[in-house]
């Protein structure tokens, strides 16, 4: 099987198709923004298109990916090796302004994303495609791999009353479309104006495909995703940033591992966890208790006892319905000692963060009703969103 090449691989090996490209370029990118030979974007663009690069792009988290936490904007600066604007998308505006866009002729997105509906950087794409129907700019999406394969779908649709900007779409949680399919899906049913949109796609990439089977470098897309392995988990442990549970950021298992200073870890698995997980046929994942100390945000430089999680099979294993069941089993040990992380989250100051995070509330009360792990499926109503994305596969 020959190794996939991205989008970016594509045009750094194309000489005609970049010189299709003739006018002034812009690169929005971020520290996994590498070819197969790790060599960034960026440096590949100023090869190419030499002085006609003129300006560069962050999404949350910055252009060097150095941002740890939501929340934390990040800012404009000129590069000093580039000598070129780098504008943040992730700071007192998400849209890029006439000014940032001013001069440009193509602007090409190279970023990695996780698959999960709960990440940012497909909703910066779109907010581009959506400010730029207006102009004379070309977007230019350099596709990547889904880590999560482009096959499982899992979870709920999105409720647009808990829009936000991890959540702007109706998408499930799953949502198993490259980001340049993300695009196309965006143009044929959100947009309300078109964009004049073109995907590069990738060489050898299969839908069935894990990040692993692509033998490409993982390079961490954000600052708590430093292996391949935690954007498979992140659909389970991200629903726990609405809680006041650690999940592992402040650790070196960030968003692999989740706990509270109340968890007595080995009592809390042989006593309860272990059967429940038994009981509930869920596959292809072991639970490890731990202790762990996170250094910053929550519960920090205080002892936490929980779990990790360890993917055994990916083809059966269910991480939204995994973070379920945990949220409700945790939920109903600790008691008055479990507490719903309070607004805002993403700049909504109403909504509860869990549900801004779930993109619905039902699921909430689902946790706090203890209601059976079975009911999960009546949340889960995927059949219009499948052949959506039926329509617009390009692989």
């Amino acid at each position: 099987m020959k190794p996939v090449l991205t989008g970016l691989d594509v045009l750094i090996q194309d000489k005609t198709l970049q010189e299709k490209y003739t006018g002034n370029v812009a690169l929005l990118c971020h520290n996994a923004s590498i070819d197969s030979t790790y060599i960034p974007a960026a440096l590949k663009f100023q090869e190419i298109f030499q002085s006609r690069f003129i300006k560069l792009f962050g999404p949350q988290h910055g252009f060097s990916t150095d941002a740890q936490d939501n929340m934390i904007e990040t800012d404009h600066f000129i590069h000093p090796y580039f000598n070129i604007p780098v504008y943040s998308l992730y700071s007192e505006t998400r849209i890029p302004t006439d000014e940032m866009l001013e001069g440009i002729d193509h602007l090409f997105v190279d970023l990695q994303d996780v698959g999960c509906r709960m990440y940012t950087y497909i909703y910066t794409l779109t907010l581009i495609l959506e400010k730029c129907a207006n102009r004379d700019i070309q977007i230019v999406v350099l596709d990547r791999p889904n880590p999560l394969n482009g096959v499982a779908i899992e979870g709920n649709i999105l409720d647009m009353e808990f829009e936000s900007f991890i959540g702007r779409h109706p998408i499930p949680v799953r949502h198993a479309m490259t980001i340049g399919e993300v695009a196309l899906m965006h143009q044929k049913f959100w947009a309300k104006k078109k964009a004049n949109l073109e995907v590069i796609k990738m060489q050898y990439w299969k839908r069935e495909m894990y990040y692993e089977d692509t033998k490409l470098p993982w390079l961490l897309p954000s600052p708590n995703l430093p292996r391949s392995e935690s954007a498979f988990t992140f659909p389970t442990t991200v629903l726990f940033e609405g809680t006041l549970l650690s999940e592992g950021r402040g650790t070196t298992q960030s968003l692999e591992i989740v706990g509270h200073p109340k968890i007595e870890p080995y009592s809390f698995f042989t006593s309860h966890l272990s059967n429940c997980i038994k009981n509930s046929n869920l596959k292809g994942f072991a639970i490890r208790p731990i202790t762990f100390l996170p250094t910053f945000q929550k519960q920090a430089d205080i002892v936490c006892g929980g779990f990790q999680i360890h993917v055994t099979d990916k083809s059966l294993f269910k991480p939204w319905r995994v973070g379920q069941l945990l949220m409700r089993e945790i939920y109903h040990y600790l008691g008055d000692n479990f507490q719903w992380k309070q607004p805002p989250y993403e700049y909504d100051y109403i909504h509860q963060p869990i549900d801004i995070i779930n993109g619905s509330d039902k699921l909430r009360h689902w946790v706090v009703n203890n209601e059976p792990l079975e009911k999960l499926d009546t949340f889960e109503h995927l059949k219009d969103y499948k052949e959506q994305l039926n329509q617009i596969k390009i692989y």
